[in-house]
């Protein structure tokens, strides 16, 4: 009994697609080939080339790009370029390399100061390890040269290079760090 239902809907379903299968298909293949025989594709035709010219060379009565003067001029004026660069480097290069130089500034800090036969000496721990610096001591991997030392920090004159290549001085501080109890 409930086949029959079933069979009847199945039945109703099959009639109403067959009703519309064929009829709307042949006014759009008409369509379609109306459309197709009106369309006419727009192309725009491609220029002429232009004819070339050819130009005698007059090189001759200029400057030599490659003339040996002129190249060893060039090259005097970079090398003495690249003296003017490198001089206020070229000192910290030639000296020996003390042992804070080897640690970056963040890795160290400052825990106390005092005097030491009238001069301010600074205490620094690094890597567990406690050093005792003065004026003219050098930390840092920046060539970091103390100019300073108040009670509360450690003043440094560092040799860096900018964007363009150039080395720069810069200060930087090292500030005392207090421990909390």
């Amino acid at each position: 009994m409930q086949q029959r239902p079933l069979i009847l809907v199945l039945g109703l379903c099959v009639a109403l697609l067959s009703a519309c299968a064929d009829s709307d298909q042949d006014e759009l293949r008409q369509w379609m080939a109306q459309q197709k025989a009106q369309a006419k594709p727009r192309i725009t035709p491609i220029e002429e080339p232009k004819k070339f010219q050819p130009e005698t060379y007059v090189g001759e009565s200029g400057v030599d790009p490659f003339d040996q003067a002129k190249l060893t001029q060039a090259l005097r004026r970079d090398a003495a370029q690249q003296g003017a660069k490198t001089g206020l480097i070229q000192s910290e290069l030639n000296r020996r390399k003390e042992a804070l130089e080897s640690m970056p500034l963040d890795a160290m800090t400052m825990v106390g100061s005092l005097n030491k036969k009238g001069e301010p000496t600074a205490l620094i721990k690094a890597d567990r390890l406690l050093y005792q610096v003065r004026v003219g001591n050098y930390l840092g991997q920046n060539y970091g040269k103390i100019v300073r030392i108040t009670e509360n920090s450690i003043q440094l004159r560092e040799i860096i290079q900018d964007v363009t290549g150039e080395w720069i001085e810069r200060d930087t501080e090292l500030v005392l760090q207090e421990t909390q109890k």
